[in-house]
């Protein structure tokens, strides 16, 4: 019966596993994001659709018997943006939906286990406006535009729309708020371009965790650094860092020993199918993670555009 009570015990942690990498997929999976304050005409509508697969090893609190632990977290996303001009100067608003699977499997007292979840995650909003260096144009204005130094700020919203039974150590929805202001900085230097953006998660506490426990998470500050090489409109490559740090959580106030600081380098690739559509492929991996374990994402996006009711061709 001992034995049998540790095997539950054991298996609700990877159940817990899958629940906080869900969380943090959907939380991270734009972190790593280049071009995301390059200026951009007014009176755009762009819709996306993204595929992004993330594997890798997983470490939790050594002195438990679960060993060979690894994870696979797909995740589907729909998106909508719209440019337009706020007092002058460029601006874009634009929302995420997603839908997530994750799948955990490992050794557990010498046993092999798994643990999966699907549904549809929190939906994530953008609001992004320039500060410097960007004022709203239209396209015609834009094509004839000398490129210059950017600054512009936003703020991710994400909300607790996604599934979630407290019931439930394993969901895909967070059952929280979590926003992240953040600033940017965008510098061409002929067909070449450098960014740099900082910023912070913070986060609502999730009042109904696992039975009527209070979950709370400390803040994640963030920091990205994009180089890349523009050869045409829409064809770039851009190598890709991040860093974030932070984040401990705390259960009915106890804090666990879960501090989280990571490292992650990658490449994106922008890529002109038709006049009106591109692709983005992206991939990543962890030069060093703190906490959590070792990942590699691939991804893909594909993004359509016009203007208004007519065709937007932006060469």
């Amino acid at each position: 019966m001992l034995r049998s009570w540790r095997r539950s015990f054991l298996k609700a942690v990877l159940v817990s596993a899958v629940n906080l990498l869900l969380a943090r997929h959907l939380a991270y999976a734009q972190d790593l994001e280049p071009r995301a304050y390059s200026a951009a005409p007014v009176g755009l509508n762009f819709l996306a659709a993204g595929f992004s697969d993330s594997t890798g090893d997983v470490s939790l609190d050594p002195s438990l018997p679960i060993t060979g632990l690894k994870a696979n977290i797909d995740s589907y996303t729909l998106g909508y943006e719209r440019t337009f001009g706020v007092l002058g100067r460029s601006a874009s608003f634009g929302i995420v939906v997603p839908e997530l699977h994750g799948d955990l499997s490992g050794q557990v007292l010498g046993a092999g286990d798994r643990v999966s979840r699907t549904g549809i995650g929190d939906v994530r909003m953008r609001l992004a406006v320039n500060l410097f260096g960007g004022p709203a144009l239209t396209p015609v204005e834009f094509a004839d535009r000398r490129r210059s130094t950017a600054l512009g700020t936003s703020v991710i919203v994400i909300m607790p729309t996604g599934q979630y039974n407290p019931e439930h150590l394993i969901n895909v929805g967070s059952n929280r708020w979590a926003i992240k202001p953040e600033i940017g900085l965008s510098q061409p230097l002929g067909k070449f371009f450098v960014e740099a953006y900082t910023g912070v998660w913070l986060y609502s506490n999730n009042n109904d965790y696992f039975n009527g426990h209070k979950r709370s998470q400390n803040a994640i500050y963030t920091l990205q650094l994009h180089g890349g090489y523009n050869f045409r409109p829409n064809l770039w490559l851009a190598a890709d860092v991040t860093y974030y740090t932070g984040g401990r959580t705390a259960i009915d106030g106890a804090f666990g020993e879960d501090q989280q600081s990571a490292l992650r380098y990658g490449l994106t690739l922008s890529v002109p199918l038709v006049s009106t559509m591109s692709a983005k492929l992206a991939w990543s991996s962890s030069l060093h993670e703190g906490s959590g374990g070792n990942y590699q994402t691939f991804g893909v996006t594909l993004q359509y555009f016009w203007r208004g009711g007519r065709i937007a061709k932006i060469n």
